[in-house]
């Protein structure tokens, strides 16, 4: 890269997209920070924007960039170890984006890419309440294409690197990659730790100027009149340094505005996807009110317009948003990082006054960073979660997401005392103000899991460990008081106060910066639960207690369904301890065709060794056990509802059938009898009830030799079918041999009182010779031990049929003896 300053920026754009071809990995990452250390920003300005799109992938995903999501140490160690250098905080593409953030330069990011719902207002012309949006859009020139956001650098790069979680989700994925150990995963835990530090202040930029400052993005009047959803508002951030001494004295200060656009952008783009109709139902009372009055005055100026209404528009949009395991897992790291971030907040002051002079932007950052940016979005997108994800085991990283948000207390810097033994570590009554206002987090997501519970096989150890996780965090000493606290406040009566009836449950604006002006401190414990329920709800919501009498029944519910999951599970092991007892070597050796008649009582869990089922019977334990504390059960309700439960076995020890219910057109199955069966708790016992004969081929038979063997049977019936009648007729040895070898008793019984099968009078139905056992792979497997055996002692092919025909007919006389007890048969 000789003479960088004579080249200009469309030649160096063409070299830089040449080298992509023909150089490794290495080696252009090496240029390319060669480029940004050497080159002017204005020359930097326009390769940025390809440069960004090379490495996060188009928003299109079409190209896939350097693709972050697969890159791993383990596989890759040089690139990913490159990669992460390149893109660190203080690496040549931060350097790069503060070279052109010194500059103000503008890029243009399509609106049509973000979040539907924040798309859909944009387009109607209707600022969303998140500052991050404010002044930045910019309609088409004459000919454009569609609508465009105008972002600084940091906030260009900071929208690529954020969608490309999501855009990025259908690229070629190696199923061996972990996705916390991505390169991807790993530059997310580190722009957080580096931007929302839990220790210290956020780290100045680098400057290639010694001294000189980046400074923060100024406000841009609007390109064309909008109805804003937080306009009005100034931002604190602004305020806060102006009423600063010295700028410089504080850099976090100056450079706060980078920490608050990063979470702005973080849950714009991750916890952004839900339908419109909840988008609208989130905004405040006032906001509403605005956006009516601004719509009713473009229908009364543009009646005539034949473009689609923006009530049209509201109601044809629709998003499908089908969030990935990774996706889940990035947003857990993001709600872990801020509890620590929230948590390590310094302690208060005694003298408020002091509080109001030294508190810096990042502590005033810290107080409000998760009511006020998370709480909201990741209640609906834990709900969109619950609601649509599969059935499966996949479950758990939401599950654990959800579980993460509920213990802040997991976070906080001080540490539970050792002790030998490990005891439930008891909930601080400190942490009471925050269960309180995440109420809804706590009882209906805690229903809405209950709902799903009812819905899995317990039986799998996967599923019932989610059940012991739920139970085991929830059964936390204090816990439950704490919630039963907040259902009381959000119940009590409320007191009409004058001042307060117009802003009456209104939510503080989600959308600007952290710094926008705050409503006055409300101390009503009451009014503070009320308003985070409302808000998040609506006021028409009603509420279902968590210790209330239906979410009662259905913990009593699961209770039975654990229950019955542990007697299936124990059955299942019984079964799989039973049939290995009975696999002994002399099993190959019955010829009996009696298999032919079974039922197959085999189930897909029989899949499942002993040690999961042991794992099985232990989180269901525990989770009952810790049901019990959490919801007080009385333990002889408990022990009744069990005996009473409808899979009591029955005296033969084997299940009864589904729960159905009696028709003219037979037994019907009831919704929960369809349960039983899909769970495998209950089965009914198929069994073949035609002519042995004429059954359907099995898996275990070779379907040659059982038609070969059926036209042999046939024939020597055909031939011998007057003598084998003599033969079943005499009352001696003879006869109750040939009677118990060549006749079916309940086929003969079922003939006796079928008119259907009587009029089958083509068919031989007396004494019959059957060769069809012949057919089955382990008879042939057991005639060719015996052969090999034989022919080791040299008595060749007359010495192993003789054999053979002399220990079939030591069986047969054997199981005369023990079958038929000497006494004659009945006909």
């Amino acid at each position: 890269m000789a003479g960088p300053h004579l080249q200009q920026p469309s030649f160096l754009l063409a070299t830089l997209k040449a080298d992509c071809v023909s150089k490794p990995f290495v080696q252009r990452c090496h240029d390319l920070e060669t480029v940004i250390e050497e080159f002017p920003a204005k020359e930097l300005h326009g390769i940025f924007p390809w440069l960004v799109e090379s490495i996060f992938g188009s928003l299109d995903g079409i190209i896939v960039g350097w693709n972050l999501r697969c890159l791993q140490g383990r596989t890759n160690p040089t690139e990913y170890s490159v990669a992460l250098d390149f893109l660190d905080p203080s690496g040549p593409m931060m350097k790069l984006v503060y070279k052109l953030q010194a500059e103000e330069y503008r890029y243009d990011f399509p609106v049509s890419y973000l979040p539907g719902p924040v798309k859909a207002s944009i387009q109607e012309q209707v600022l969303p309440e998140c500052s991050l949006y404010h002044n930045k859009v910019q309609f088409p020139s004459s000919g454009g294409l569609g609508l465009n956001l105008a972002l600084n650098p940091f906030e260009y790069y900071m929208f690529y690197f954020a969608i490309s979680l999501i855009t990025q989700k259908n690229s070629p994925v190696t199923r061996h990659v972990s996705p916390s150990n991505s390169a991807y995963f790993i530059l997310v835990d580190t722009y957080l730790k580096c931007f929302l530090p839990t220790e210290g202040s956020v780290l100045p930029p680098p400057s290639s100027n010694p001294g000189g400052a980046i400074p923060s993005p100024t406000p841009r009047s609007p390109a064309v009149p909008f109805t804003s959803y937080g306009m009005h508002h100034t931002s604190l951030l602004k305020r806060h340094i102006a009423h600063q001494p010295s700028v410089n004295a504080d850099p976090a200060s100056q450079e706060i505005w980078r920490s608050e656009t990063l979470l702005q952008i973080f849950v714009e783009m991750w916890l952004h996807h839900y339908s419109l109709e909840m988008y609208q139902k989130m905004q405040s009372p006032h906001v509403k009110l605005e956006v009516l009055h601004y719509r009713l005055s473009i229908s009364s100026k543009h009646h005539g317009s034949p473009a689609q209404s923006s009530y049209q528009a509201l109601h044809a949009y629709q998003e499908s948003f089908k969030p990935t395991e990774e996706h889940v897992l990035v947003v857990r790291l993001l709600v872990k990082h801020l509890h620590a971030f929230s948590n390590s907040l310094k302690p208060e002051p005694l003298s408020p006054s002091a509080h109001s002079h030294t508190a810096s932007p990042l502590e005033e950052f810290k107080r409000v960073v998760i009511p006020r940016f998370v709480q909201e979005k990741l209640y609906i997108f834990l709900q969109h979660c619950f609601g649509h994800w599969p059935l499966d085991a996949s479950f758990r990283a939401v599950l654990e997401m959800w579980l993460s948000y509920l213990q802040p207390w997991r976070y906080a810097p001080e540490k539970p005392p050792q002790s030998a033994e490990p005891l439930p570590r008891s909930v601080s009554e400190k942490w009471s103000t925050f269960v309180q206002e995440n109420l809804l987090m706590y009882t209906k997501l805690f229903v809405g899991f209950l709902n799903r519970a009812l819905r899995t096989d317990l039986v799998s150890p996967k599923n019932a460990l989610m059940v012991f996780r739920v139970a085991k965090v929830f059964a936390q000493p204090n816990l439950a008081e704490m919630i039963l606290k907040g259902e009381q406040l959000f119940l009590e009566p409320e007191l009409v106060i004058p001042h307060r009836q117009h802003r009456l449950f209104m939510t503080p604006p989600l959308g600007g910066s952290f710094f926008s002006s705050w409503p006055p401190t409300i101390t009503d414990a009451s009014f503070k639960v009320k308003s985070h329920v409302y808000s998040l709800e609506g006021q028409d919501f009603q509420y279902k207690q968590m210790f209330g009498t239906e979410v009662r029944n259905l913990v009593l519910k699961l209770a039975q369904l654990i229950w019955q999951a542990q007697q299936t599970a124990k059955s299942i092991s019984d079964h799989s301890a039973e049939t290995t007892a009975s696999q002994s070597f002399f099993s190959w050796f019955r010829f009996t065709p009696s298999e032919m008649n079974g039922s197959y009582t085999g189930n897909d869990l029989d899949e499942i060794g002993q040690d999961s089922i042991k794992k099985t019977d232990e989180y269901l334990e525990k989770a009952l056990e810790y049901l019990c504390q959490i919801f007080k059960l009385n333990e002889a309700q408990l022990t009744q509802m069990m005996m009473n439960c409808g899979t009591a076995q029955d005296e033969n020890g084997k299940k009864q059938p589904p729960d159905c219910i009696e028709s003219e057109d037979g037994l019907i199955l009831t919704p929960l009898g369809k349960y039983q069966i899909i769970n495998g708790l209950r089965r009914f016992e198929v069994q073949y009830q035609g002519d042995t004969e004429l059954q359907p081929i099995r898996s275990y038979e070779n379907a040659t030799l059982v038609r070969l063997l059926f036209r042999l049977s046939s024939a020597l019936n055909e031939r011998f079918a007057d003598q084998m009648d003599v033969l079943c007729s005499r009352e001696d040895f003879v006869g109750r041999l040939c009677r118990y070898h060549l006749t079916n008793p309940h086929l003969l019984h079922k003939i006796r009182y079928s008119p259907v099968m009587k009029d089958r009078t083509s068919q031989n139905w007396g004494p019959r010779i059957s060769l069809r056992f012949l057919a089955s792979y382990r008879t042939l497997l057991s005639l060719l031990m015996i052969y090999f055996i034989a022919s080791w002692f040299y008595i060749g092919p007359v010495g192993c049929t003789f054999i053979i025909l002399i220990g079939y007919f030591l069986y047969a006389v054997i199981m005369t003896f023990f079958f038929e007890g000497w006494k004659p048969h009945e006909h």
